[in-house]
């Protein structure tokens, strides 16, 4: 399934398709039979059917769908953010933090002997490398590779057309330390989420150029560093096969392999119950019916960051116009789309009123003000005032010659719950005089030729996994050039720049949660987009498949998870 980067910068993911993935080992777990408009599970819970390793037995394969065929594996890079390319990624290279199940980051022995804050002022970090970790080329893991990936990502170079510069930005010097293995970090200013830089590490040899930034591992991974490498790629079958490495030093996986199998959303739950796949989302309501009386599976439910969003861009159009975009949020009834995605499940999503927040963390509040509710006379005044002219019920306003008619992209496998809400999003705004045309496009083409060009008006897709609040940046700065970061609506401002900028700055927790606040009143303001609901985490496995499944706010490991004995 779709499974996203929880370290880098924010991942997006269509809603078509099933759930994304980051998970841990750990205990703990939500029951299958909760009961129908429950409570969700509180923050940190799990649900992986842990087992020591001498209950698996060695070998075995596990099958995974993803939703596209991976065309930039640097998940550091404009293209490189679809969440199923950064977690193969994470997969094969350094993981240096490990996140426990409420999101606490631990240092990873296989990569890391020490890493600490050793100066407060200025803030000074000091990694130790274990001296055992190689890259596949050969070359031992280094200050090298820390030096790289900071030039390549801290925004003094344009032609590095990052994701994400926060963090890196604020560091003024890395050097080498008592020897190659050894790591000098020293920041320009305090930032507080220190631990998610560098992580995953990059060879140097992808950071070293603009050029190899950008190419070197589009389409493939050449230099990886982890339990698993990639044994093969198969364009013809859609698949990609990651292996154990032999030159691993760390403890050996369970599995054989974990085959990735590019596949229409449309068809997971198909594959699933044809055993092609072994786990599959059954957060939509079609699926869940489809799925829990399934003999031979397990229903595994956790919580996660996961924000069903829809996205309005005002690079273009209409809705440049913020009051247009005001008015399209106002126009959406938020808690009938809610209503529709929890149609059946266990428990029911809530509707969410911030967007670095979730609403079972430390922090949340409501911060939509005036917009977080619909109101049709509000929004037509809107129109009216940016000078969208009404023609009556049921017809599209017009404004010198033209009509107002919003483009709303959707990847061609969308169907069921998704499809349902986009229809349900056509119908209210079509109320309030704005046009909704629905255009399918191939979902390889979904986020490289769309969502990552800002090439619609309206799209609906998921962001997941913003456990280090910093990783927000980059959707809601403000744009360079072409460099959208990861904010492909465009929309921004100067204060809302200064406060996240701040705010990542910022050591003091209760402090730091105000400024998020403050800086998410003026994103509602903006109408940089429309947080809808937080997703549901409810997931299809195969019975006797460990230590895998929903896992809060933690990092996935694969080398854990394995078959019964």
């Amino acid at each position: 399934m779709n499974r996203a980067r929880r370290t880098m910068a924010l991942a997006v993911v269509a809603l078509s398709t099933a759930s994304v993935l980051t998970a841990c080992g750990g205990s703990g777990g939500a029951s299958a039979d909760a009961s129908r408009g429950g409570s969700a599970p509180a923050v940190g819970t799990q649900d992986l059917n842990p087992h020591p390793a001498a209950d698996l037995r060695q070998g075995g394969t596990l099958k995974m769908a993803i939703q596209q065929w991976i065309g930039q594996y640097n998940p550091n890079q404009v293209d490189g953010t679809q969440g199923d390319a950064s977690s193969i990624t994470e997969l094969v290279e350094p993981d240096l933090f490990l996140l426990d199940a409420k999101g606490v980051p631990h240092r990873n022995p296989d990569f890391l002997t020490s890493a600490e804050v050793v100066s407060d002022h200025p803030q000074v970090v000091r990694y130790r490398l274990n001296p055992k970790a190689k890259w596949s080329d050969g070359k031992p893991l280094s200050w090298r590779d820390f030096a790289a990936q900071w030039k390549a990502l801290n925004g003094r170079d344009k032609r590095f057309a990052a994701a994400d510069t926060s963090g890196y930005a604020q560091i003024s010097e890395v050097a080498r330390g008592a020897d190659d293995q050894e790591v000098t970090v020293t920041f320009g200013t305090p930032y507080a989420d220190w631990q998610r830089l560098f992580d995953p590490l990059l060879p140097a040899s992808l950071n070293a150029t603009p050029e190899s930034f950008a190419t070197a591992w589009a389409g493939t991974i050449p230099v990886t560093a982890n339990a698993f490498r990639i044994g093969s790629y198969d364009r013809t079958a859609q698949t990609i096969t990651a292996v154990p490495d032999p030159n691993w030093w760390g403890r050996k996986p369970k599995l054989d392999k974990i085959i990735y199998w590019a596949l229409d959303g449309s068809g997971y739950v198909d594959a699933y119950l044809n055993k092609e796949i072994d786990y599959t989302s059954a957060a939509s309501p079609e699926a869940y019916q489809r799925l829990k009386g399934d003999k031979g599976t397990d229903i595994r439910i956790g919580a996660r960051w996961d924000q069903v969003t829809l996205s309005l861009n005002g690079r273009r159009g209409p809705l440049k116009d913020v009051r247009v975009r005001q008015a399209v949020m106002l126009g959406v009834d938020r808690s009938a789309l809610a209503k529709v995605a929890g149609k059946d499940l266990p428990f029911q999503p809530k509707v969410l009123g911030n967007h670095f927040f979730m609403p079972n963390q430390e922090g949340y509040q409501d911060n939509s003000g005036g917009f977080g509710k619909r109101d049709t006379a509000r929004a037509e005044q809107l129109l009216d005032a940016a000078g969208w002219r009404d023609n009556g019920p049921g017809k599209r306003r017009t404004k010198d010659g033209g009509q107002l008619t919003l483009d709303y992209v959707l990847p061609s496998d969308t169907a069921g719950l998704a499809m349902d809400q986009a229809k349900l999003t056509q119908q209210m705004l079509g109320e309030i005089g704005v046009a909704v045309e629905l255009r399918k496009v191939p979902s390889n083409d979904y986020f490289d030729k769309y969502v990552h060009r800002s090439n619609y008006d309206l799209s609906q897709f998921r962001q997941v996994d913003q456990v280090f609040r910093s990783q927000a940046y980059g959707g809601y700065r403000t744009p360079q050039g072409d460099n959208t970061f990861t904010n492909y609506g465009g929309v921004s401002s100067p204060e809302v720049d200064a406060l996240l900028l701040e705010a990542s700055r910022t050591t003091d927790a209760a402090r730091q949660i105000a400024l998020y606040n403050k800086a998410d009143a003026a994103v509602w303001r903006l109408g940089h987009s429309l947080p809808l609901y937080q997703r549901p985490q409810i997931f299809a496995v195969r019975k006797g498949l460990a230590n895998f499944g929903p896992t809060g706010l933690g990092s996935e490991q694969l080398a854990e998870a394995g078959w019964l004995k």
